[in-house]
């Protein structure tokens, strides 16, 4: 076993880190890509239709996987300063935790847009009719670069109180602040049509209000691909990369869900 004490462990521990992170994030792929099969299939038409082969390695590895993690999980002792439950969380720190988020996208939308530029004349006629022209003129985009956005400085409240799979900002390939968006890596056609759809959930429903969906979402999952805000876009996003030729309107969709208070 391990010691923090053996500076020859140190190394080993450091290294563990480093292939956790790496599992971590090809798990969140993969409950992604999960979480489009369930937005998509019913369970009963998968287990009808699916190729067999397919299905049973799913479950093996899901089931594997389930078990692994959950050994792990017993053995983890209580984090400190998790006490409170977070199922329980009272509306003044949940409003308190809203007025953050969007007081902070606010200020990096503020702070990208000096140096951001507009969609290029190829990039509008790609991207329409799937967004308006009046969405395309307005907003502005800007790719890092070699440097990647960090975490906000309330992650470390929020780890504090019991939130471990909070999103990590400097593995997203894009970030939306209202009508900018942010690229972590290269700007794809793929990456610029996920940013724009959030694009249109902030013209639609507001800062506040996206603010507050997305709050209370993550709050009630915990997992950032389950909060409806970030399901409906690899949704469409799924759309626009599996049948390029028929094209749709993201603000209808978006609208739609709002009617239907799927949000």
């Amino acid at each position: 076993m391990y010691s923090w004490d053996n500076p020859g462990d140190r190394v080993s521990i450091a290294q563990m880190n480093s292939e956790l992170q790496h599992a971590q994030l090809e798990l969140l792929s993969a409950h992604c890509a999960t979480h489009q099969l369930r937005l998509r299939f019913s369970v009963d038409d998968l287990a009808r239709f699916g190729r067999r082969d397919l299905l049973r390695k799913s479950v093996q590895s899901a089931t594997a996987l389930s078990e692994y993690y959950s050994a792990i999980e017993k053995k983890i002792p209580p984090a400190e300063g998790a006490a409170e439950n977070l199922s329980q969380l009272s509306e003044k720190r949940i409003s308190e935790a809203i007025s953050k988020v969007s007081t902070y996208l606010r200020e990096q939308r503020d702070h990208y847009a000096q140096r951001a530029s507009p969609l290029s004349n190829t990039q509008k006629a790609l991207m329409w009719p799937y967004f308006s022209a009046s969405l395309l003129d307005r907003v502005r985009i800007i790719e890092l670069r070699g440097k990647r956005i960090p975490n906000p400085p309330f992650y470390a409240e929020a780890r504090a109180l019991g939130f471990a799979n909070l999103p990590e900002w400097t593995h997203m390939h894009s970030l939306t602040f209202l009508d900018v968006i942010i690229f972590n890596e290269s700007l794809t056609d793929r990456s610029l049509f996920h940013g724009l759809v959030h694009a249109v959930q902030f013209e639609v429903l507001g800062l506040e209000r996206y603010t507050e969906l997305f709050v209370r979402s993550f709050i009630h999952t915990r997992l950032q691909f389950s909060v409806p805000l970030e399901a409906h876009t690899f949704s469409l996003e799924s759309r626009f990369v599996g049948n390029p030729a028929h094209r749709f309107s993201v603000e209808e969709q978006v609208r739609l869900w709002v009617q239907q208070g799927r949000y």
